[in-house]
């Protein structure tokens, strides 16, 4: 298969034009007429995952994250992100990434985060699309049974990925849980989002000390905030599965290192 071929798929999946207009995603290294037999999928385009893609014989790359989300004027191996173009180009490793237009599709980013901590039958939007309200940011989904916040937390922290910081609660143990909303990535913009849906419990990453305390105290859902990594790192088999799927002959690859960017917790 070409490297067109891959990436008529994923953008099918995950349209570029439902991307926010600050992000950069699609083709960011590579020919689009070169072969291409194995790909690995990854949260972050760094060192170490090119390393992985090396020791593996990949030919491109799949990452959630962009590597260049403000412009550049240069390339030069002085860089990290300069030295990693130098590694892809001289390997022949295309690298493409799709961010927010995964964070927003159906099923994305936070419907494989939502079925990794438990989450079963129908997934909506937390914020949905006005045009279409199966796609947009967040899901909001049901436990298979009520359960306590801690034992949720304890359910969400063995399926999600190992990290240094774990998982951080904030609200009352006993609190009985059923409905939950969940976000990869980044969840200060839909706290309100959250409060409206009626939810027990919002699961998310890079939560801030100020608007999680003002959340609380209002009487808003419980919170769990988990890395930033953990959350993203189940759409990578989602992702795999749609090229396995859709008939592309090419073998895929999740990777399993791990990106986060805390490597101690004491």
């Amino acid at each position: 298969m070409t490297l067109t071929d891959v990436i008529e798929v994923l953008e099918a999946a995950y349209p570029p034009a439902r991307a926010e207009s600050w992000d950069a995603v699609g083709l960011v290294a590579g020919d689009p007429a070169q072969q291409v037999r194995r790909v690995l999928f990854a949260v972050d385009p760094v060192a170490t995952v090119a390393d992985e893609a090396l020791a593996w014989g990949a030919d491109m790359i799949v990452t959630h994250h962009p590597l260049y989300l403000r412009g550049t004027t240069s390339v030069a191996a002085t860089t990290p992100k300069g030295r990693l173009v130098h590694t892809l180009i001289k390997n022949d490793i295309a690298l493409y990434t799709a961010h927010t237009n995964a964070d927003v599709a159906n099923p994305g980013v936070s419907d494989a985060l939502a079925r990794a901590v438990g989450l079963v039958g129908d997934l909506v939007p937390l914020q949905p699309f006005p045009d279409d309200p199966w796609r947009g940011l967040g899901r909001i989904g049901e436990l298979p049974e009520r359960t306590t916040l801690d034992a949720f937390a304890a359910r969400a922290a063995e399926g999600l990925p190992h990290t240094p910081g774990g998982l951080r609660v904030a609200g009352d143990p006993a609190r009985p849980v059923s409905r939950v909303a969940v976000s990869g990535g980044a969840g200060d913009s839909l706290l309100a989002a959250a409060a409206a849906a009626g939810v027990d419990v919002f699961l998310t990453a890079d939560l801030r000390h100020h608007p999680a305390s003002e959340f609380v105290e209002s009487g808003g859902p419980a919170l769990i905030d988990a890395a930033h990594w953990a959350t993203e790192w189940p759409w990578l088999d989602s992702a795999a599965s749609i090229l396995r799927e859709s008939g592309v002959t090419v073998e895929t690859r999740v990777s399993a290192t791990v990106t986060d960017a805390w490597t101690r917790g004491y």
